[in-house]
């Protein structure tokens, strides 16, 4: 059972009190059923996922809530159009809880773990999309250690991408994850410690699977816009390369002020402008995160809102 991460900290900072809510990556509902309780009977949310199995899973969770839950199949890319279409103008906060969920990481024949064997698949949306097995098929070992670097931030990229290749072209494609798991681990040779071998590879090709830098950035970008003036936008995340991007574009927003040569000052910075809520990043706390929740550890949330 997937438990969400930073329950009640991501509730405060959005300072839920009725009004209207969108939370882009809905997963079990655990974050959703929260903003609910406290909006109570007045509050409206959207939710919204790309997998079709966590919408099953959240649609009994939020029926019994009061207040109002449209839940609808889509990625937090198109965030913007899925709340228009649905009746949602401007909100009072967004949340995206990026990353993978346990429900995923679970189940085997989701493709997403190289604990469990199953299909190299890795979409969060099986609707549509190319798998991970299709994209390895097709990329060349040059193309494969730039993804590996890129996304996975791996310092072996080259080793394994070239012991991929030599692996498909031995004895054809690679097409799950138990086989994938055991030609890294033979790349990188004998190894210890905590982190398996494939653990970058997987959040790599997991990353260019889902597109989830793009969705995110797109996500953030169409969010921020949707908010009235002091609505909130919360952003957890769990690899660096994501933070990074929230970070950024946070920063983007909240501008700065420059003093001009002709006295004065001027605000420079992408609209909407934004200010900062949480001055620094916020983490689980020690009992979320060696306790009762530890896939919760490498977590981080950011929250801004928008300028009145």
């Amino acid at each position: 059972m997937h438990m969400s991460v930073m329950l009640q900290e991501t509730a405060d900072l959005l300072m839920v009190s009725g009004g209207c809510y969108i939370d882009g990556t809905l997963g079990s509902g655990g974050h959703a059923e929260e903003i609910l309780r406290r909006a109570g009977p007045e509050g409206r949310l959207l939710g919204i996922d790309r997998d079709t199995e966590a919408l099953e899973r959240a649609r009994p969770r939020l029926a019994g809530v009061p207040g109002e839950a449209c839940l609808v199949h889509g990625s937090h890319g198109d965030i913007r159009r899925l709340a228009q279409e649905n009746g949602f103008g401007a909100v009072d906060a967004i949340l995206l809880d990026t990353g993978v969920s346990s429900e995923q990481l679970d189940t085997g024949e989701r493709g997403f773990s190289f604990r469990l064997d199953g299909p190299l698949d890795m979409r969060m949306d099986t609707t549509r999309g190319e798998t991970a097995a299709g994209l390895l098929a097709r990329q060349g070992d040059r193309e494969l250690e730039e993804l590996l670097r890129r996304l996975g931030e791996e310092p072996q990229a080259r080793r394994i991408a070239r012991a991929i290749v030599r692996e498909r072209e031995r004895a054809g494609a690679i097409e799950t994850t138990g086989r994938l798991a055991e030609v890294v681990c033979e790349a990188m040779g004998r190894w210890g410690g905590p982190r398996h071998p494939a653990t970058r590879v997987f959040q790599a090709l997991r990353m260019a699977v889902n597109r989830e830098l793009e969705e995110l950035r797109q996500a953030l970008e169409d969010g921020m816009s949707l908010l009235k003036p002091g609505g909130r936008i919360a952003v957890i995340t769990f690899e660096s390369q994501t933070d990074r991007l929230v970070k950024q574009r946070f920063a983007a927003h909240v501008g700065t002020w420059r003093s001009l040569q002709q006295g004065g000052t001027k605000w420079i910075g992408e609209l909407p402008a934004m200010v900062p809520v949480t001055r620094k990043v916020v983490t689980p706390n020690v009992g979320e995160a060696a306790g009762s929740n530890p896939r919760a550890r490498s977590a981080k949330l950011r929250v801004v809102a928008r300028k009145e």
